[in-house]
């Protein structure tokens, strides 16, 4: 291997150290913090609308969580102390009709949806928020006061 090759490849390794520090970083800010490979679920377990839940991961350079495996969704409910507590899930149809991609335009590649849902006699708004046992339900309500979950 020639210096070259070497010293990138220092270069690369330094890169990443140097990014997971910062999710490390970012992570302890929040009280509630759960690692699933490299992702990290964050919240400091505050309520609020779909809209402000966009928002306050927004400006923390974040994004509304959204489960893409079977695991990531059961860390999520770790986050519910009671039955009936819910949180937004960074998927509604605002973006595309019928709930089949999030936000982004990415189409989804994991879903949980509860029995009979997502409901397609929502149209014209509705969001998504995930169940206390897992599962998947649309609301019309986005104005719902929900936990607020971001992913790192």
């Amino acid at each position: 291997m020639c210096g070259r090759d070497v010293f990138g490849a220092i270069a690369q390794d330094v890169d990443t150290l140097m990014k997971t520090t910062a999710k490390f970083e970012l992570a302890a800010n929040f009280d509630f913090t759960r690692r699933v490979g490299q992702k990290y679920f964050v919240s400091n377990k505050l309520r609020g609308s779909f809209q402000e839940a966009v928002e306050f991961c927004s400006q923390q350079g974040l994004e509304l969580a959204l489960p893409h495996k079977d695991q990531e969704n059961r860390i999520l409910t770790q986050l519910f102390g009671d039955v009936d507590n819910v949180a937004w899930i960074n998927v509604n149809n605002r973006a595309v009709a019928n709930f089949q991609s999030d936000m982004k335009n990415q189409r989804l590649t994991f879903t949980n949806w509860e029995g009979g849902q997502p409901d397609e006699s929502i149209q014209d708004t509705g969001c998504t928020t995930l169940l206390h046992n897992g599962y998947w339900r649309v609301t019309r309500d986005c104005s719902l006061n929900a936990y607020i979950i971001c992913q790192i």
